[in-house]
């Protein structure tokens, strides 16, 4: 699939490390002003494609392109990152920490220090300024590794674990924030393992297994093309004369009352029956209030390509 108007476009990159390929021939757009979930098992190849996108390693073969220009160094004052290990210096004061990093970016001290305390008062952690790094809690530290990646106002942003180590509470914190970047026309590329995170923020999906690519498109895209054999049905009747509807072509697999005369049945699939089927064999017998097939999360559907893709190497 080719976006226009892709902030990030990956072409045909391959990456070795002596015996290990850990990109093959790789190619996926980043589309701008989306969030894209960078999703795959451990050793699925998301941190190498990270590092190649910061230039901080170069691949085997193949190149990147930002905003449709070859991507190089003057690229990376518009980007923002957040790595999965963290990397802060301990000694510096959370202030001195985020000017140095906004200095870097090549931002004035002026710029600087405005964006460094409209972050710390955005997230309530003003009187943290002239706190050394060293003397913070984990998850304090993890919101100033969070602030340091955006103080500069990047256009494009890589989140790579951005959940690891928070608590619930901080973690709708930094979903929040995530959504609001995304709102302010920000690019984000969320590299993580909380399938329920990626299903509410990510519009689109680059799904990668032993350093090949299994899914490169929106989320509604893969729950159409990857559609579970489970239907959820609602009637009025008896528990006996819908089980003896179903016969061979639906197993039934659970069924419960959910209000007085109104119950609801899951049910599998077999073999090529449709939903119009599934009302054909019902209908006269029970009075039917819904039918649906039952939609596949993203966890699901990531289990569903890694283990089928693992089952035919």
């Amino acid at each position: 699939m080719y976006y226009y108007d892709a902030m990030i476009e990956i072409c045909d990159i391959s990456k070795s490390y002596q015996r290990h390929l850990a990109l093959n021939n790789i190619s996926a757009q980043i589309p701008s002003g989306e969030i894209t979930g960078l999703l795959g098992p451990n050793g699925a190849g998301k941190t190498t494609l990270i590092r190649i996108i910061n230039q901080m390693i170069a691949p085997n073969a193949g190149h990147l392109r930002y905003k449709g220009e070859l991507l190089n160094q003057t690229h990376l004052k518009q980007m923002g990152y957040l790595p999965e290990e963290r990397g802060l210096y301990k000694s510096m004061t959370v202030g001195n920490q985020l000017l140095f990093l906004c200095r870097l970016r090549g931002m004035s001290n002026g710029d600087a220090f405005k964006q460094i305390d409209y972050w710390l008062n955005k997230f309530e952690v003003y009187n943290w300024k002239h706190q050394k790094i060293e003397s913070l809690s984990k998850g304090m530290a993890q919101k100033v590794q969070f602030i340091a990646a955006i103080v500069h106002d990047p256009e494009f942003i890589i989140m790579d674990e951005p959940l690891s180590g928070f608590d619930p509470i901080n973690v709708d914190l930094i979903m929040t924030e995530l959504k609001e970047l995304k709102s302010n026309g920000k690019t984000i590329l969320l590299s993580t393992h909380n399938m329920q995170s990626v299903q509410d923020t990510c519009s689109h999906i680059l799904l990668l297994n032993k350093g090949e690519k299994l899914a490169d498109s929106s989320f509604s895209e893969l729950q159409k093309k990857y559609q579970s054999k489970k239907f959820i049905v609602r009637y009025r009747g008896t528990k006996i004369a819908f089980a003896n509807a179903l016969w061979t072509d639906f197993e039934l697999m659970n069924q419960e009352e959910i209000e007085e005369g109104l119950f609801e049945a899951i049910l599998i699939q077999r073999g090529e029956r449709s939903v119009d089927d599934l009302i054909g064999n019902i209908k006269g017998h029970v009075s039917i209030e819904f039918v649906s097939r039952k939609r596949l999360n993203m966890q699901e559907i990531f289990l569903d390509l890694v283990n089928n893709e693992n089952s035919e190497a």
